[in-house]
Parts: C-alpha cells; structure tokens; sequence
C-alpha cells in the first residue's frame, strides 16, 4: 500500500476542535493550516495555526460549508492533507472526494463507507444484514395506538433537525409535515423515517478506529445520555452500569458494523439502550466525535495521531490498548439553560480552569476573544481522568465550580450541578435527564449572592477613592464601626436573574469603606480587586473584576455577575408595556403569517423568528391583544435589545415569556452528535 508522510495538514474547521488538532500535528512536527471565515478573522485556532486562509464571508454556508473554497486554501498554503474535524463537512463524501481528486491525503475514513452511512434509512438496512441489532421500522400510513410513542428522524444529517416525538396518533400527520420541511432545509432532504420512541434510554456509543489491513480496535464505551435538544452536554467513559455481556454485544456490533462499509480511521457507532438493556443501533458518525477525549484518557492515545497514522498507510498494532480508570467530560457552552438554553453572545473577558492532574481543557477562546452570533455556543470541553467513576466526577464538578468565567452567561452551574445530582452519582442516566431536572438544576442556589454584593460594593467603594497611580494597598482592620458620617448606597442587579440588591456603606475619615447596618460582618481586607470578610466566624474571599457597569465576584463555591445601576432609575431607558426586544443579536428569518400593525394575537403565539448561533428562536406574544406597532422583517439584522414589536395586552389576558427557542438548531449544526 502507498504511503503518503503528511508534512503540511489544513483542519477543514475551526474553533475548539482546529485548535485540538493543532496540538497533535505540533507535537508530530507537522506544519499547520488553518481556514477561517471574516467573523473567526481574529479566532484562536487562527492564531495558533502556523498559516491561516481566509474564506470570504460570515455564515457557514459561504464559508465552512464550500469545499471548493477549502480545497483551493489547502493547495493555495501548500498542505498536503486535510482533516475535516467534526461538523460541517466532514461526512460529507463530496467534500472527501474533492480533496482526493486534488491529490491531497483525506484524513478520514473512505468515501463510500461515507456514503453508506450518510443516510439512517440505507444505514439501518445494511446494518440489518450485518447482524447489527436494530429497531422495527415503523410506516407512518399505517401506524396505530400500539406503535405510539413514535420517534420521527431525518434520514440525513443530525442534531436534531427533523425529529419529533409523537405521542398522539392524530398529531402524526402535522409531525410528519414539519419534520420533512425541517430536515429539506437543513440537509436538502425531506425524508423522514419513524421507530418506535423507547422512553429512558440510554444513548451509548463505541469508539471504533480501523486501518487498512483488516484491524479495527473497538475502544471501550463511552455514555451520551445527558443532552439537550439532542445534542450532548456530559458523556463519560467507559458507560456505567452495563454488565460485561452487554459491553461485548456492543463492542462486537460495533466492529461488524465498520467491516460491513470497509471502515478506516476513528469513527464512533451509537447505540440506543433500552431500559431492560436491550441496544438497537442508531447510526455510525464517520468522523471523530466531539467527547473523543474521555476515550483517550482511558485508553491512553491520541486518537488525532491514529487518524493521522491510518491516513499515511500505517498500520495499528494488532492488540487493542488496555483501558484505565474513568473519564468524564462536560461541554461549556455559552448559553442560559434557565430561559431554553437561549445562546448567548458578547465579550469572553476571563476564562480560566484550574490545572491539575487529571485534568484537560480544550478550547477554541481565551479570555478576551468575542462570542460571536454564526457558530455553535460551544466555549470549551473540561475533562476529568481518575481510577474510579467516583473521583473522576468529583474532580470535574470542583475544576468548573473553581473556573473564573467572566462574560456572557454560561451553564457551568448547571453542569456542575447535574454532577452532583443524585441520579448522576447513582448512574441512573437515560436521555430524559434534563426534561425531568431541569427546573431544579436552574433553580436559585443555596449560594449568598448579598454578601458577594456587599464585597462588589465595597471593592468598588475603594476604588472611587483610591488616588491615581499604582494600586492601593489594601486596607486591614479588625471590624466596622458605626459613624456619624451619612451612609452612602449602591445598587446592583444580579445576572442573569434580575435580582437587585441595595448595599449602605459609610466612608469614615479614613477613606475605607465600611458596611452599615450589617451585624455579625467584619472586614478583614478591602482593595478594588478582592475583599475578605468574617460573617459569623466564618472568612470568606471575594475576587472581583470589572467590565464597565458588570462586576464579576468569584468565591469558594459560587460565582456572581452583577450589573452596577444608578441610584434612581431613568424613565428614559423604559420601555413601553408590551415591547418585544431582541434577545440576542441575530437576523430575522421569517413573521407569522398575516402579522402587520392591528392584527390580533394570542398568547404565546410565535410572531417573529430569529437565527443566531446556529438556533432559531421564537419571539412569543407575551398575552393575547393587538400588534400596533412591528419593526422587524425578514432579512433584518438586529442587535440585542431591539424593539421588534409591540402588543397591546388584553387586560384580562395572560401573560406568557416574550420569546422560546425553537425544538432544534436552525441551520447544519457544527457538532451534530
């Protein structure tokens, strides 16, 4: 078999995954070719690539998603291979022919085990012939109440799009419609396929990685349950709970599965397990996956590095390496699970996880870097190696919980929250974790978010009446006194929840701030940038850092964002009863039928859609009234807090939340497992 030594390697990608890549191809000594679009112009992966070409454009179907444009920028920077990552085009077989044909090495598996595995429907049926175990197909024209509950699924492509669950026979229909229009728009085609819909399922997949000469390593399970809206937010290695015949009836299938399409290269097969234990296969991503870290730090390779091997014609070592220990992973997205997980955007001004052994982090940001509205929310991967599931888990909650993450909000609580939740601890995963949990993993903590606004303003309080030139001293003292002097007040509103806190303070003589009317409180430290403070015996630390009006407090256990406000509030900055504002930056893709200016609505009907970062999100009527007044049309870009319309509220209307994501992404999703 030919040979071909990669010297120069274009990653068909960007953000987190381009920048993982990077890493292995350093370490190998391979140069490094990184594409970027005009929003990534100034992007991490872009920074840390040797050579970098620009694709005009923004959005990812000018950019990302051209092939042609991505195999010219190979050629243009003199690579010789091109790895496609995850997402975009990297199951796309066109794409993986293209490379070829330009004489380039494809660091992927083959072009028609592509193909093969591109659509479920031909998928399922090889698989059925390899002796894959499968779910009964059902037809749609002839399901009965027996069949229910349905799962419908785009025959092409994932995360999500085209998939709905039916629980009633007479809503099957409709279902059908919007799940084939759906996946037509996201994929280019509208087939859709139904199966039965098994509640509590786990979703367990196996790593697989094949060469040439009729190897294939099946390496260990990993565990996906934890996912919303389809997409995985914590998976773990090796899957917890299944008993030693189980993992060898996946790990067996999952071989016969990459020989039945003549497999090479790392691809995953994923399973759905039932709750009696029962797997049926769902799909084969040929590709890598996004938690393929928790299998390498089990198994201890660098799957990156095989890829590249099996694409040079290598061949692996005939034994499978042996597994150690537990890996978790938890993605860090930009996203507020309290409001359905609406993305967020913005400045990222710190983003800082502790290392220590047993620890990864993998990102495509660093502090500073803007959070744009054209990609997925995806900030960053924290994994976690231990010898046990136990210690694993523990030391991934205590790494997030101690990460300082200044910026747009984040679901770093909820994910540390849901490794802590009992049913985690007790590996009771199926994938309707977070429809059951999700109110009590975004409810208020036990956190103390008043005593961090009181450190907020005191630190703020020093800073105003610190002289210019180097940064004051901080200021010790045994405990606050009561003065005669007039006690001064800041208010601050707590992010994202809205709460506001009023703190009185006194500014003796001295100059150093102290609290007024807190009994049992004691400062031990005051300076702009952190405060200590004894609250009934117990010290407490608090380092804050600015953002204009935001205050980011950081302490043992708990992390706050406060925005500063003025003492009295302006009526200027009100808005109208009624106003619809945008939540996040974004373009305004379509309006309800009929919407104009004195047209009636009803509460919580959809009025306006917006796409951003890759989701589609609907703007409600907040109660059942009269539009009178629409500023938005599709095709506009809007930014934050623009008023898009207003609605006129019936008195004896109900109020409902102004806008909801959408079931699904709004366009071909970045990481679509």
């Amino acid at each position: 078999m030919r040979r071909d030594v990669i010297h120069s390697l274009l990653v068909a990608n960007r953000g987190e995954i381009a920048c993982r890549i990077f890493r292995t191809c350093r370490d190998l000594g391979i140069t490094t070719v990184a594409v970027y679009s005009d929003a990534d112009a100034g992007a991490l992966h872009v920074r840390e690539a040797d050579l970098a070409v620009r694709l005009p454009g923004a959005a990812p179907a000018d950019t990302y998603l051209r092939g042609d444009l991505v195999v010219a920028a190979a050629l243009a920077a003199g690579a010789d291979a091109v790895h496609p990552g995850y997402g975009f085009l990297s199951e796309n077989a066109a794409f993986a022919a293209a490379v070829q044909d330009a004489g380039l090495t494809w660091v992927g598996p083959p072009v028609k085990a592509i193909e093969l595995m591109a659509s479920k429907t031909r998928a399922k049926e090889l698989m059925g012939g390899a002796g894959v175990p499968l779910l009964a197909p059902v037809d749609p024209a002839t399901a009965g109440e027996d069949d229910l509950p349905l799962l419908l699924k785009a025959a092409s492509g994932g995360g999500g799009r085209g998939m709905r669950i039916v629980r009633e026979l007479g809503s099957l229909p409709g279902e059908l419609l919007a799940a084939a229009a759906e996946a037509a728009s996201a994929f280019g085609d509208g087939e859709v396929f139904a199966e039965p819909y098994v509640e509590r399922g786990r979703h367990v997949e196996v790593q697989v990685m094949a060469d040439a000469y009729d190897t294939v390593w099946a390496l260990g399970t990993r565990d996906c349950s934890l996912q919303r809206r389809h997409q995985k937010v914590i998976e773990e290695a090796p899957a917890p709970g299944l008993d030693e015949g189980l993992r060898a009836r996946l790990h067996d299938a999952a071989v016969a599965a990459a020989r039945a399409v003549g497999y090479r290269g790392a691809g995953t097969v994923e399973f759905l397990v039932s709750a009696e234990g029962r797997p049926y296969f769902l799909e084969m991503n040929t590709r890598l996956q996004v938690e393929h870290p928790v299998t390498e730090a089990v198994f201890g390779v660098d799957l990156v590095a095989l890829q590249l091997r099996v694409a040079e014609g290598e061949p692996l070592d005939p034994v499978v390496p042996a597994a150690s220990g537990h890996a978790v992973e938890a993605r860090l997205y930009a996203e507020d699970p309290a409001r359905d997980w609406q993305p967020q955007t913005g400045a990222l001004l710190t983003l800082e996880v502790p290392d220590a052994p047993g620890l990864r982090l993998d990102t495509g940001y660093t502090g500073g870097d803007t959070i744009g509205v054209h990609y997925d929310p995806m900030l960053a991967k924290v994994i976690a190696h231990a010898p046990t599931r136990t210690e694993a888990v523990r030391l991934l909650a205590g790494a997030l919980e101690r990460a300082r993450i200044h910026g747009p909000v984040t679901n770093r609580e909820l994910l540390v929250r849901s490794l802590r939740h009992p049913d985690f601890a007790a590996a009771r995963l199926d994938t309707g974790f977070y429809d059951r949990h999700l109110a009590d993993l975004t409810a208020p903590g036990a956190g103390d978010p008043a005593t961090a606004a009181l450190a907020a303003a005191l630190a703020e309080a020093v800073r105003a009446t610190a002289s210019p030139g180097p940064a004051p001293t901080p200021t010790r003292f045994g405990a606050w006194r009561n003065l005669p002097s007039q006690p001064q007040v800041k208010r601050f509103r707590s992010e994202p929840d809205g709460t506001e806190h009023e703190i009185a303070y006194r500014t003796p003589r001295t100059g150093t701030p102290e609290p007024y009317d807190a009994p049992g409180v004691r400062v031990l430290v005051a300076a702009p940038d952190r405060v200590t403070l004894e609250r009934d015996g117990v010290t407490r630390h608090f380092d804050l850092a600015r953002d204009r009006d935001r205050l980011h407090v950081d302490t043992a256990g708990a992390s706050y964002t406060f925005t500063a406000l003025p003492r009295f509030t302006d009526p200027a900055t009100q808005t109208d009863p009624g106003s619809l504002l945008a939540p996040m930056p974004g373009t305004v893709v379509r309006l309800a039928e009929g919407l104009a200016p004195g047209a009636p609505v009803e509460a919580g009907q959809p009025l306006i859609w917006l796409e951003a970062m890759k989701m589609e999100h609907r703007i409600l009527a907040p109660a059942s009234g009269t539009l009178t007044a629409l500023h938005a049309a599709p095709g506009h870009q809007v930014e934050v807090g623009a008023l898009l319309a207003v609605v006129q509220e019936d008195p004896d209307a109900t109020p409902v939340t102004a806008s909801a994501p959408a079931s699904a992404p709004a366009s071909v999703p970045e990481e679509n497992a």
